[in-house]
């Protein structure tokens, strides 16, 4: 081949025809490479590119360290005027005499078909992106020194391409020259480019902005550097990149892969080196036919490589791209890797064409790629601790890229990702284990610090991961910082009922210290409300207790809150003296009866110790139920659960007998306790409510005596034997005895003979008594009678009546029927009686003992003395009588046994007592007793006639009956009248029978009345009797007169009057003066003045006087008294009144008559001196002449006065004085009157009332303090009232219950407590007056915050920090406040305004209700936040308050303070957090606002909530419909995402039903809100194009993936939004008018018979499974179309309605068009060329295949797009014989015989051939 030059010439000639003749196709070469430079490169930048890629491509020769030098100089080398030069050195081997002719042309790359042998570019098209910048490139290698030029060749008219050989400048030298070496060190290639004067500075930044990453892919370079070379060598720069190193080769052929870590440097103008280190991943893949391109036939596999860099990647503060293709693209994917691919680029080379086939074939190899490169980083580093893999995974594309292709890489990515074991869990072992992202679990920080706890404390953690089907991700990797990524690949937080397994399967609760047990329960109680409530943690045994037989056991919260036996888990009172751990042995054995199980001791000790105790007691108070118990409230709880157990009540008897023993009680608390003590009887039944109880029987006496418990009706129990039984409870043993004797002192437990006897007999006492049991009773009734209580009727008769007691006849008797007398009088009367046997007690059996008891037996009816035997005779002889009628001969020895006894001188009292009563005795009124009977004699005859007396019946008794005078008369029989008159009255006949009597008679009843001291029923029948004979007949006894000579006349002075007849009756009528006065007759001088018709008022002095001295010497002036009682008789100082109205005065204490004016006193002046003499007889008229008299009618008189408050000054001072002079006197007040003076309010106060003394206070100094703030009673000293002179009596009005001492009247400060209206008066020593009034009452116990002190206390008067506040309203500040708050940030008392001296009172403080205690400030200090505005006291507040878990009781408190409004905001107004900064305008975000400490509190006790809802969400958006038209594209997509995330049938109905628009979009990125029913999915790409510049579809972020697009498309059509396809109106005006139209042949644009079998194996094959008749008759149909062809377009219509009616239309030329009804087919007339890159050829071919595929297809419209894709592809491809015969096998069609047949009859012969 010669020279290079003249290399070069030959092109020239042989090419170019220079020198030849011009060549037709130089002008077209022109046009061509000028259109693909300009067609090519947008940016000045590329052309580096395309040189660094054509540096890549080139050879190097073996040993060569392969590298690309930039230089820009100022200097023209070149002498064609450029303002700098650009010279590019690469040490490759050289351009070959190929590499020149490529150069020289135009898409003759020497690279092509060499993809796969590592080329990267393709010289000839890449190098004429130099043009850009130069006019004239030179190129110097291998000999060759050779120019390009932009302008035509002169020779040839051709510019770009035509080598020119370079002769001059240029020279060597001068190259040598700028790159600064010599001839051997000289790069081998150098080109150099003269730049265009505008491109300088583009060049140089361009050459600045080479990333520093620019070597990472390409396999060759490995150094890069770029120079700038300045007149000034000070302005001179150098960058310089190279590879330092790469290592770490591997190779996997299981993957097809291979990976290494490459060490990259840049340095920049000599300064520090900097570094990065990138693990690089290479892996090939088999190209896919569908992703084969023209440009890529000869590649078969695809290299996918990944870098993942290990440090800060090299950037130079640019952007770092993410795609290369062997170089970098300007694509900034947001990936933390890089890919690097031979993709295909866009012609400016800044992205790849993300719609290529070719680079989709690689995108989806970059998921799988990258996973492989994953898992080999992370599962295949053995050696490495799993802490250092965490770092690991920023690998992965956590965040969404702006390219949606690249996302569905990402989504892809993670789809693969979530199916591999990559995540690390937590083993606790060496051995690390990897496992898929959905089977592993996140856990809270707070659980892992308990985890660490316990694995540091031996708990066995190594089966972490088995709970709940989920692994538990690596403590290293389960921190926030991993939040984004862990989110990303879907670990969730573990189930909240994980935690339960864990804690359960961990031992969690029972095998770590009380320290960490307790942090756990604190972690649980933090978390209940948010995760556990409901859970299964209420299932698990989270709490340790001490179960019934001492072991430690463990139960869950729904064990102490189920329904039925709910456990309930107790703590020790730890103010108790007792230790827990006596309480906890005891609970062992009552075997926890009542369900209550102690905590353990350890724990409980823990407990107290633990910093947040407060908040876990809270919880376990609340959720758990956990109380605390001290020994009493325990034994209480034990004592109601005790139930039937009578082992249970043994123990709790010993309980209570040990805890009493060791102090753990005091004495009123067990007695207490015992009163309720259930005890165990004697059939081994509990009893709880008793009266009493008695010993066991074994040890007692009660047994042996009354056999049973005699008690038991009356609620006794007898004890069982187990209270005898040894025992030891607790550890503590202990002899019945002891116990017995407890219970008796405590309880009073009894035997016989200290037990009470019931009021019940017992059957016992009715057989024989021994006689130790006879003696045992005995002594039980001597006790009783010892200890003075009665004994029970019921008991005491069954005693007396019982036959237990041995007596000598008849063996055995009741003690009522038996005797104990000296055997000889017993003699006597047993034979001296024969009607009745005696029976005597047995003194030989029961020996002289039996006299030791005979009080006893006395009690219980031993008879002792012969007169009770006489009287037990008669009382049987008196019970006979009752049973029948004793005979004549009875009665006679009755009378003679008397008799006898009589004569023997023995005494027949008793005898005669029990029969003299008794009904027996025959009389003329029938059977009577002797009592009251007569034995008739003539003495009776008068009195016979006046009554009708029981006489003895003689006829029946005989004479006989007379011998035994004395007998009846012992026995009570009247015998002669001798003055009986009793009997005449009590047996006096009826009033009718004594009218007219004799005189005899009248006298003998004058007898009787004088002798039977006025028998009333004597007198009352004869007062109403005409029985007195007057000088006016016969007449009653009230109607007469008895004269008496000394006033008789008066008699005469009165006519008609009857006057008894004295002369009838004798002289001895007078001498029954007072008899006939008891019957009515008018005897005296009185009872004549009394029925005389005048009176006597206004009596004369001297008749008064008169008077007095006749009633004082009358021996009976009653009637006179009488009579003057009533009259006006005495004058006094209110003139004449009656006596009983009068008092006589009375020096001494007369005083009380001077107090009122009310009071009668009789007017001694008048009577003199004399009157006083008579003071008993004043007194009997009537007259009140004693003190006690007298202050009664003055009690009565005070009472009066006080109760119509008639009381004044003279009254008190009066009333006061004479008390005065009566305390020197014996006389005193009565306790009545005392009451009323006490009582009756009549003293007045400075309030304006009359009060009671004991309401009243006399004033003093000691009450000028408290006086200017209360409105107390202070008795009226004022000029107004009593003046200052009552303060005299200060002694007098204390003895009637004024007070007047402070002490006494500090009970009156709560009543009468009165603040000013201005607090601002009130002086500290009245606050403190106040305080020690109160301090005094509480000391006596008198203070009661009832509701009218609390009302008074509720003014405004304690002066505080923020004004004056009611002591309800206040805080105490001291010493505990200062870790929370200052005095001034909150209602605390004014310390400076009071003193120090205000401490002193705390408690009285407390006990108005001032608070003292810093955990009970919340609710003050919560309230005082309405009147706080400064930041950093509110901050201070809510810390307090969340400090102390406060939670506000009313709605209304729950505000937050926002400092940049100053205003209170309600919890609805706030969020915590706003994840998508949407809602600032409509909430305050309180994240942005306060310190993430307290933002808990504003969650829990303000009920904020922690994100906006879904609600806010729609809220929002309706809010943007009405307020704006456009919407930015940051808030319409967090809108939507949202709304995407959180999708579901609830999101839907609330968008549905609230959404009225919906954001649309037009092309130009812009948002509108549109009304929802004009608002269209873009179902249809190409209705989507025609109309995409109208604002009528959808919006959605491009870079969702689809399955999520897909979701927010459903979703707005949900809302209301349609697809484009369906709402559209399609309209295909007709071609027949107005067109012009030419016949032509299918043919002419097909090959008919390719679409025709086509179409029938389609048909025939497909699903359809079409029957041939069908087959045929569809491609019949397109057969005899007529087919028409216009110039014009073919257009349709489109139409699409809105709702204001508005109609958008659309035209469009579809080319096609196929008439059904007329059987038309209508063409555009196209210049089809058959070649890949007419797009107008597709266009056609899309458009005829849809309407042949809708043609046949008609009925069967869902295959039209699979048959329009295959003919459409037959179509572009010319329908070649050879390509429909492969699309049919490739597709599985064929055409069958019938097939074959029906197309040789439609067709051609010589179409049918189909070779």
């Amino acid at each position: 081949m010669g020279t290079p030059k003249e290399h070069v010439e030959e092109i020239r000639r042989n090419k170019f025809s220079i020198g030849k003749e011009p060549n037709p196709l130089i002008e077209d070469l022109h046009q061509a490479v000028k259109n693909l430079s300009i067609e090519l490169y947008t940016k000045d930048v590329h052309f580096l590119m395309e040189l660094i890629q054509n540096a890549e491509d080139n050879l190097y020769s073996e040993g060569v360290n392969p590298s690309l030098e930039f230089i820009i100089t100022s200097k023209d080398i070149t002498a064609t005027g450029a303002p700098a030069t650009l010279l590019i050195f690469n040490n490759e081997k050289g351009f070959s005499p190929k590499n020149v002719e490529s150069i020289c042309s135009v898409g003759r790359s020497t690279k092509k078909g060499k993809r796969s042998s590592g080329y990267i570019g393709e010289k000839g098209i890449g190098f004429k992106s130099v043009f850009l910048v130069t006019t004239q490139p030179y190129i110097f290698s291998n000999g060759y020194q050779i120019c390009f030029n932009e302008k035509p060749c002169p020779h040839c008219g051709l510019g770009y391409v035509v080598p020119e050989w370079v002769e001059e400048k240029p020279t060597l030298q001068d190259i040598k020259q700028i790159y600064g070496s010599g001839d051997d060190s000289i790069p081998n290639t150098r080109i150099v480019l003269p730049l265009k004067q505008d491109k300088v500075n583009a060049v140089k930044q361009q050459l600045s902005d080479i990333h520093p990453e620019v070597l990472l892919f390409l396999l060759k370079i490995r150094h890069f550097s770029v120079r700038e070379d300045n007149e000034d060598p000070k302005l001179n720069t150098a960058n310089a990149i190279s590879i330092s190193s790469e290592i770490n080769f591997v190779t996997r052929k299981n993957l097809n892969a291979e990976s290494y870590t490459l060490h990259l440097s840049a340095e920049e103008n000599g300064g520090s080196e900097k570094e990065c280190s990138y693990y690089m991943w290479k892996q090939k893949f088999p190209v896919r036919l569908e992703n084969v391109v023209e440009r890529r036939m000869d590649v078969e596999e695809l290299v996918v490589t990944l870098a993942f860099p290990n440090q800060e990647r090299l950037h130079r503060g640019m952007s770092s791209p993410g795609v290369y293709a062997f170089l970098p693209t300007e694509m900034v994917t947001n990936f933390p890797f890089i890919i690097q691919a031979d993709f295909v680029l866009a012609s400016s080379r800044e992205t790849i064409l993300l719609d290529n086939k070719w680079n989709h074939g690689i995108l989806e190899c970059v998921p799988s790629a990258f996973v492989d490169a994953f898992k080999t980083l992370v599962i295949g580093s053995d050696q490495a601790p799993v802490s250092s893999l965490a770092q690991m995974f920023k690998f992965i594309p956590m965040d969404s890229s702006p390219y949606e292709k690249l996302n569905y890489v990402r989504e892809k990515i993670k789809e693969k990702l979530i199916e591999e074991n990559i995540i690390p869990i937590e083993t606790y072992r060496k051995k690390k284990q990897f496992y898929k992202p959905r089977e592993v679990g996140r856990l809270l920080p707070e659980f892992w610090n308990i985890l660490t706890e316990a694995s540091v404390e031996g708990v066995y953690l190594h089966n972490l991961s088995s709970h709940d089907g989920r692994k538990i991700l690596s403590s290293s990797f389960d921190t926030s910082q991993y939040d984004g990524i862990l989110n990303f690949l879907g670990v969730q937080q573990v189930k909240f009922d994980w935690y339960a397994k864990c804690i359960q399967s961990s031992n969690l609760v029972g095998g770590v210290s009380e320290v960490v047990y307790l942090k756990l329960l604190l972690f649980v109680a933090k978390n209940w409300g948010l995760m556990f409530r409901g859970s299964n943690m209420m299932n698990i045994p989270l709490f340790k207790y001490v179960s019934s037989d001492g072991s430690l056991s463990y139960c869950s919260v729904n064990d102490c809150n189920c329904t039925y036996g709910a456990k309930r888990l107790v703590h020790a009172d730890p103010n108790q003296s007792c230790p827990c751990s006596w309480l906890i042995s005891w609970n062992k054995e009552f075997a926890c009866a009542a369900n209550h199980f102690f905590m353990p001791e350890i724990t409980q000790q823990a407990m107290l110790r633990f910093p947040h105790r407060h908040t876990l007691l809270e919880w376990l108070a609340n959720q758990v139920h956990v109380t605390t118990l001290n020994v009493r409230t325990f034994a209480e709880v034990i004592r109601s659960s005790i139930e039937s157990n009578s082992k249970l009540a043994i123990a709790y008897a010993y309980f209570l007998y040990h805890s009493f023993s060791k102090g753990y009680l005091p004495s009123w608390e067990v007695a207490t306790l015992c009163m309720s003590m259930p005890l165990v009887d004697n059939y081994g039944y509990v009893n709880k409510s008793r009266r009493g109880f008695l010993v066991p029987a074994n040890v007692s006496k009660w047994a042996n005596l009354v056999v049973s418990n005699l008690w038991s009706n009356e609620n006794y129990i007898e004890l069982g034997k187990e209270y005898l039984h040894p025992s030891c409870y607790a550890g503590q043993s202990t002899d019945y005895q002891k116990l017995i004797k407890f219970l008796t002192d405590q309880l009073g437990a009894s035997d016989i003979p200290d037990i009470y006897p019931p009021n019940a007999g017992f059957a016992a006492l009715d057989t024989q008594l021994t006689k130790e049991n006879a003696f045992l009773l005995l002594d039980w009734i001597q006790k009783l009678k010892y200890r003075g209580v009665s004994i029970p009727e019921r008991f005491l008769k069954c005693v007396k009546e019982g036959r237990w007691l041995k007596v000598t006849v008849n063996g055995w008797m009741p003690p009522s029927k038996s005797f104990l007398i000296g055997s000889s009088l017993g003699r006597i009367l047993q034979s001296g009686s024969v009607l009745v046997d005696i029976p005597l007690v047995d003194e030989s059996f029961y020996g002289n003992r039996i006299h030791e008891y005979e009080k006893e037996l006395k009690t219980i009816g031993v008879m002792f003395s012969y007169e009770e035997a006489c009287e037990f005779i008669g009382r049987e002889l008196m019970h006979r009588a009752a049973s029948f009628i004793l005979s004549r001969g009875h009665v006679i020895l009755m009378l003679k046994f008397i008799q006898c006894q009589r004569q023997s001188n023995l005494p027949v009292d008793k005898f005669v007592n029990s029969i003299r009563n008794g009904s027996w005795l025959k009389t003329s009124h029938g059977l009577r007793s002797p009592v009251g009977s007569v034995l008739y004699d003539l003495g009776w005859e008068v009195a016979s006639q006046i009554s009708s007396i029981p006489f003895i019946d003689q006829a029946y008794f005989g004479e006989e009956i007379y011998n035994f005078k004395e007998e009846f008369k012992l026995l009570g029989v009247i015998v002669g009248f001798s003055g009986n008159y009793k009997v005449v009255i009590d047996h006096l006949k009826p009033p009718y029978n004594l009218t007219n009597l004799t005189a005899k008679a009248v006298l003998l009843i004058m007898e009787c009345i004088k002798y039977s001291a006025g028998s009333s029923k004597l007198i009352n029948s004869l007062k109403g009797t005409s029985c007195l004979k007057t000088n006016m007949g016969f007449k009653t006894p009230g109607e007469c007169f008895l004269y008496d000579p000394a006033w008789g006349c008066i008699l005469e002075v009165f006519y008609g009057l009857p006057v008894i007849d004295n002369k009838f009756y004798g002289e001895k009528i007078f001498t029954y003066k007072g008899e006939l006065k008891q019957i009515g007759v008018g005897v005296d001088f009185e009872e004549a003045i009394e029925k005389s018709p005048s009176n006597l008022p206004y009596v004369k002095a001297e008749v008064v006087l008169l008077i007095m001295e006749y009633i004082k010497y009358s021996s009976d002036s009653s009637k006179l008294i009488n009579s003057l009682k009533g009259t006006y008789c005495l004058k006094t100082n209110m003139g004449f009144k009656t006596p009983g109205e009068c008092f006589l005065y009375d020096p001494v204490w007369g005083c009380i008559l001077e107090v009122f004016s009310g009071l009668p006193v009789i007017d001694h002046k008048l009577y003199g001196q004399k009157i006083f003499t008579y003071k008993d007889e004043l007194k009997q008229i009537g007259v009140v002449v004693d003190f006690e008299e007298a202050i009664k009618k003055f009690a009565h008189l005070f009472k009066q006065n006080a109760s119509q408050t008639s009381f004044n000054q003279q009254h008190v001072k009066s009333f006061l004085s004479c008390c005065r002079q009566l305390k020197l006197t014996r006389y005193r007040f009565p306790a009545d009157l005392l009451v009323t003076v006490r009582n009756e309010k009549w003293l007045l106060t400075r309030v304006g009332s009359y009060r009671c003394p004991r309401d009243c206070i006399l004033d003093g100094v000691a009450w000028k303090s408290i006086s200017s703030i209360t409105r107390l009673p202070f008795v009226d000293d004022s000029d107004n009232g009593y003046g200052k002179g009552i303060h005299e009596y200060k002694e007098e009005l204390k003895s009637v219950g004024v007070v007047t001492e402070l002490k006494d009247g500090v009970k009156f400060v709560p009543k009468c407590l009165t603040f000013p209206s201005d607090p601002s008066i009130i002086t500290l020593e009245s606050v403190f007056s106040l305080l020690q009034c109160i301090r005094l009452l509480m000391q006596w116990s008198f203070l009661s915050i009832e509701d009218d002190f609390r009302k008074r206390l509720s003014r405004n008067w304690l002066k505080t920090h923020v004004g004056y506040r009611p002591p309800d309203k206040c805080l105490l500040y001291d010493s505990k406040w200062k870790s929370f708050l200052k005095p001034t940030d909150g209602p605390f008392i004014d310390e400076n305004f009071y003193g120090p001296e205000i401490a002193f009172y705390k408690i009285e403080l407390n006990a108005i209700g001032v608070t003292i205690d810093v955990e009970k400030g919340c609710f003050l200090v919560a309230s005082h936040l309405d009147f706080l505005s400064d930041y950093n006291t509110i901050v201070k507040i809510y810390r307090y308050l969340s400090e102390h878990n406060w939670k506000p009781e009313d709605k209304a408190a729950r505000k937050i303070w926002i400092p940049e409004s100053a205003k209170w905001a309600y919890p609805e107004e706030c969020v915590i957090y706003d994840q998508h900064n949407l809602f600032g305008s409509k909430f305050y975000v309180l994240a942005d606002i306060y310190d993430k400490k307290i933002l808990p509190f504003f969650y829990s006790a303000m009920e904020v909530r922690g994100q906006p809802s879904l609600d806010d969400y729609v809220h929002l958006w309706n809010d943007w419909e009405s307020s704006v038209e456009q919407l930015s594209y940051d808030k319409c997509c967090k809108f939507w995402m949202f709304m995407l995330k959180h999708l579901n049938t609830n999101t839907e109905k609330k968008l549905c039903s609230n959404l009225v628009k919906l954001p649309a979009t037009s092309g130009n990125n812009e948002i509108f809100l549109l009304d929802r029913n004009d608002v269209f999915i873009p179902d249809n790409l190409h209705l989507k194009k025609l109309f995409e510049q109208e604002k009528v579809f959808v919006w959605y972020p491009q870079n969702l993936v689809s399955s999520s697009r897909c979701n927010l498309f459903d979703l707005y059509r949900k809302i209301g939004a349609r697809n484009i396809s369906e709402s559209i109106c399609m309209e295909e005006p007709s071609l027949l008018n107005g067109v012009h139209l030419k016949q032509i042949n299918l043919g002419n644009i097909c090959n008919v018979k390719g679409l025709v079998r086509l179409i029938l194996g389609f048909l025939a094959c497909s699903s359809l499974k079409m029957e041939p008749n069908k087959r045929h008759e569809a491609v019949q149909g397109l057969l005899n179309l007529s087919i028409f062809e216009t110039k014009d377009p073919v257009t349709v219509s489109y139409s699409l309605s809105l709702s204001s009616g508005d109609i958008i239309t659309k035209k469009a030329n579809r080319m096609i068009r196929w008439e059904r009804q007329s059987s038309k087919f209508f063409t555009q007339k196209m210049n089809l060329q058959w070649h890949s890159g007419n797009p107008s050829l597709i266009k056609y071919a899309t458009y005829f295949s849809e309407a042949i595929s809708e043609g046949v297809l008609r009925e069967n419209h869902d295959h039209v797009p699979a048959l329009t894709e295959l003919i459409t592809l037959a179509f572009v491809l010319n329908f070649n014989n050879k390509v429909i015969e492969f699309l049919m096998e490739s597709k599985n069609l064929q055409i069958f015989n019938e097939d074959d047949e029906f197309l040789r009859s439609v067709l051609p012969f010589h179409l049918t051939q189909f070779s």
